[in-house]
């Protein structure tokens, strides 16, 4: 987060995923309820140091390590924040005033705040624990939205890897000692993580697709996921078939490093020391991050298989993935989100993962130096792509480039034709109805709620639309 994005931020407004609190010396209870509300939602950023309109107030500078401390104290605390969430919380200095923002991600489970669920309408928290078919609605977006939260009926204990989770247990011991998993018993320790769950549709309990993909045997895997599998190819001399290959279809824990082992196989990794002082593995830094993203954020829902292919002169990287937007992703125009918080947890336990939306920056800092000037590709889209350049920046062929721009190009064109069509769509359903609701634009768009949602916050930030009145009651207006 830069001071351009809180000035970003402050311009937009408060919203469904923007909330300003002042919390000048202390942090506002209240900050908690938003924290929920944003994980039941779509996530956010919450400023502290902002007023209600706006106003930069700042926070005092002696209290921000001890605010900073609090909020993941009690993020962490599951008698605050249930179930426990990782958050990331950075301090801005803007206007010689020192701004805190806590960004929250979208969680695939339901939380609570004290024993209460809280969840996010316009720019507003609202507690809905005893609106039980609210309660339920929400139960169901999430079970819809994050494949890992799939309940797998015939899946029991005895499907799991022991040792996969005693190896897991291990590494979080190392990474964080204070962390309360590694005391706990294996099967206590998936239900803490959130991988036993309700089916709301069914009302049967079970374990998720979550558990299984971490977990499971790998007969298990291939017995309820037979298609899942991340495809490991060297193309550099043999570019019609293979110079190497390796099918990984064993658990996620175990696939971060048969996939890391290969990388480190075909891959150079140059002498480099960080601040001149610290010896620092380029290679490893970089497809770490790569590594985890076709693990963790990908869409296991789909049967497209993830793919790893080394190239030439660059690596290419694919996985099936639920798109928040089109297009490619740059660290100025980046919005983390999550696409399984319970998967990506584990890796953050262990250390393989940092938090939402590092892996990113660490993707563009550090391949230019490894490529000698070369600039990484990550693109948006039903599948997600990244293209990791080998060579410097200028060396690769020219008909390459040429027809890769041309793609690009291409694909980039329709993205902005598709978008523009949906933005108008929704422009025009709102001047036919203005209190249509979100499951009505749904229903005559065929978008998912997500993409209405989307669409809706990018008409409201380019002014094009407006909120009047509450959520409830209330009615969209087009803005001429």
């Amino acid at each position: 987060m830069t001071e351009q994005d809180v000035r970003t931020l402050l311009q937009i407004g408060e919203c469904i995923n923007i909330e300003f609190k002042e919390s000048k010396n202390a942090v506002n209870k209240d900050v908690y309820h938003t924290i929920c509300a944003f994980l039941n939602r779509i996530g956010g950023h919450i400023l502290l140091g902002i007023k209600d309109s706006g106003q930069i107030v700042g926070v005092n500078p002696e209290n921000v390590p001890k605010i900073k401390k609090e909020i993941v104290t009690a993020a962490n605390n599951p008698q605050k924040i249930n179930p426990p969430v990782s958050l990331l919380i950075e301090d801005i200095n803007i206007d010689e005033k020192t701004v805190i923002v806590i960004t929250v991600p979208e969680s695939s489970t339901v939380h609570r705040c004290n024993g209460r669920i809280y969840d996010r309408n316009e720019d507003g928290d609202f507690d809905i624990t005893n609106h039980t078919d609210t309660v339920a609605m929400l139960y169901m977006r999430k079970q819809a939205s994050f494949s890992e939260n799939s309940v797998i009926p015939y899946l029991v204990f005895s499907d799991f890897n022991e040792a996969a989770m005693d190896k897991v247990k291990n590494m979080i011991k190392a990474w964080n000692p204070n962390s309360p998993l590694p005391e706990m018993d294996n099967l206590t320790m998936l239900k803490s993580l959130g991988f036993y769950q309700k089916d709301i549709t069914t009302g049967k309990k079970g374990f998720t697709l979550g558990a299984l993909l971490l977990f499971g045997k790998d007969e298990a895997i291939y017995t309820n996921l037979a298609y899942y599998k991340t495809d490991a190819i060297v193309r550099i001399e043999n570019i019609d078939r293979y110079d190497d290959r390796e099918i990984v279809n064993t658990n996620l824990i175990d696939a971060f490093d048969i996939l890391m082992q290969f990388i480190r196989k075909h891959l150079p990794d140059p002498f480099y020391l960080e601040d001149g002082i610290h010896r620092l593995s380029l290679r490893d830094k970089i497809f770490r991050e790569v590594i985890t993203n076709i693990l963790i954020h990908r869409e296991y829902s789909s049967p497209y298989p993830a793919k790893l292919i080394i190239k030439r002169n660059r690596v290419v990287t694919e996985n099936a993935n639920r798109a928040y937007g089109f297009g490619h992703i740059t660290p100025q125009k980046f919005t983390p989100f999550p696409k399984n918080p319970k998967i990506a947890r584990v890796f953050r336990e262990i250390g393989r993962a940092d938090e939402l939306g590092s892996g990113v920056r660490n993707i563009f800092k550090y391949t230019p130096i490894y490529s000698r000037g070369g600039k990484p590709q990550l693109i948006e889209g039903d599948i997600f792509k990244i293209i990791i350049p080998l060579t410097p920046k200028g060396e690769e062929a020219t008909v390459e480039k040429t027809v890769e721009k041309t793609v690009e190009k291409t694909v980039e064109k329709t993205v902005e034709k598709t978008t523009q069509k949906n933005a108008l769509k929704i422009m025009e359903l709102i001047k036919e109805n203005p209190y249509i609701t979100i499951k009505e634009m749904m229903e005559k768009t065929g978008l998912t709620r997500r993409g209405i949602e989307w669409n809706i916050a990018k008409l409201k930030r380019d002014g094009k639309i407006k909120r009047v009145g509450p959520d409830r009651g209330g009615y969209w207006e087009v803005v001429e």
